[in-house]
């Protein structure tokens, strides 16, 4: 696989057929469900799962989605979704950059960018993020330069 950027963390998927719409290939919305399951085992990975967003009170929540639909995926199509971390405010906020391939023939059927917010858990509000979160997702972070 032809990658955007190194060393990606990477989820394997199949198209079912409950991801097919009217126009006959995986609808959108998928997409966008794809990107939170692998955002999510990617914290896992880094031992950041939804145990530990509690401990601290401290969550990543959806900012912002920007999301190029390049190409489209049909049912039973081995997939992968690669996902890299970029911080964008120190402590506040960080970018997520996602890129789905498909296994035949290597085609990218969509780059994306998700930004991420800390929020306190309590209380919902914006909260810089505990050390925990820089220590864990800059394990993951792509070089300033990429």
């Amino acid at each position: 696989m032809s990658w955007d950027y190194p060393n990606p963390y990477i989820l394997s998927l199949r198209a079912t057929a409950a991801d097919i719409d009217e126009f006959d290939h995986v609808n959108n919305a998928v997409y966008v469900q794809w990107m939170e399951a692998c955002a999510w085992q990617h914290s896992i990975s880094l031992g950041l799962g939804f145990a530990e967003y509690q401990a601290l009170d401290r969550g990543m929540a959806v900012l912002r989605h920007e999301i190029d639909y390049l190409a489209s995926a049909y049912e039973d199509e081995a997939l992968e979704m690669a996902t890299w971390i970029a911080y964008t405010e120190p402590r506040l906020t960080m970018d997520r950059y996602f890129q789905l391939r498909r296994v035949a023939d290597d085609v990218t059927l969509l780059r994306a960018k998700t930004t991420f917010v800390c929020i306190e858990l309590s209380s919902g509000r914006p909260k810089r993020m505990p050390t925990e979160f820089v220590q864990g997702y800059s394990r993951a972070m792509l070089p300033k330069d990429a």
